[in-house]
């Protein structure tokens, strides 16, 4: 299969074929983050860099059997106020009209099977106008039901038939490490937490004091942990666990595990690289799902 994906990341994509077990004769990819690029040339250095998607000539690569892509999020997630200035929000923005570029190559290439993936916070309306570009109706799929991330994002495919996946019931405890794995940097020392007994969601109080709003919550360990972000190693929505009566941040390996990738794909690369690329990533275990339906298409 010759696939072209854009805004490719970490080649997510990539992960995700090779575990569908669909054979990948050609892979493209348009990106420009260098350390997401070298993280996936480390992993697959047959893929073909082409750099920034806005310079692309797209009838090179007519005739391709897959397009794949999830252009920037930023100006329509619910979630995130910071790219919401000026006026520039939606489709229009200054990241997510990035969107057109997908629709560009999709006209162009004119590829036998597509699929496009955002958040599922978006407004009805920029939801609509994606579906109206496409031609097809989103599915929607939480990443939580094959890892331990709450995670929902739209899925637009014309790949027939695709369904849910099936509840795998995974949860942190079943992918974080032992705590004596853990060096002492992810750990928070000097400060007393206690178990939150009012919302075993929200486990932990500091100091007195509860941690409850989404930039500094905690996470129980029998439970799942909330959307990852690409928001770097010393950010306000780095996650965090109560373990062993203390709490730390998750480690890039763990963060790894949350998006289904191999453990230690992102060896290599800076913490803060790490984190950020595995939050802009996608779920591999959602994509294998929907690319596994083409066996039978």
């Amino acid at each position: 299969m010759r696939v072209l994906s854009l805004f490719d990341g970490i080649s997510c994509g990539m992960v995700a074929l090779e575990r569908a077990g669909i054979p990948v004769e050609r892979y493209v990819a348009y990106e420009i983050n260098e350390p997401s690029i070298k993280i996936s040339k480390k992993n697959y250095p047959t893929i073909e860099h082409k750099g920034d998607v806005t310079n692309a000539d797209f009838s090179e690569y007519i005739g391709f059997d897959l397009l794949i892509g999830g252009s920037p999020c930023q100006d329509l997630s619910g979630l995130n106020t910071v790219y919401r200035q000026k006026g520039k929000t939606g489709l229009k923005g200054e990241k997510s009209h990035l969107f057109y570029a997908y629709v560009d190559a999709l006209n162009t290439v004119a590829p036998k099977y597509f699929l496009f993936e955002n958040v599922a916070s978006m407004k009805a309306e920029w939801r609509d106008e994606i579906t109206r570009e496409l031609g097809v109706e989103p599915v929607m799929i939480n990443s939580a039901l094959v890892s331990a991330q709450e995670r929902k994002r739209l899925y637009w495919t014309n790949i027939p038939n695709v369904t849910q996946p099936s509840d795998k019931g995974i949860v942190l405890d079943d992918i974080i490490l032992s705590a004596e794995k853990v060096p002492e940097k992810y750990w928070y020392r000097g400060k007393k937490y206690t178990l939150n007994g009012e919302d075993d969601r929200v486990i932990a109080t500091l100091d007195g004091e509860k941690i409850f709003s989404e930039n500094k919550r905690v996470f129980n360990p029998k439970h799942k942990c909330g959307t990852l972000c690409g928001d770097g190693a010393g950010g306000n929505l780095q996650k965090k666990v109560y373990q062993n009566g203390a709490v730390r941040k998750l480690t890039p390996l763990e963060y790894e595990r949350l998006q289904t990738l191999p453990d230690n794909y992102t060896e290599g690369a800076a913490d803060s690289h790490r984190y950020t690329a595995v939050g802009n990533g996608w779920t591999v275990d959602v994509i294998a799902h929907i690319l596994g339906w083409l066996h039978n298409a």
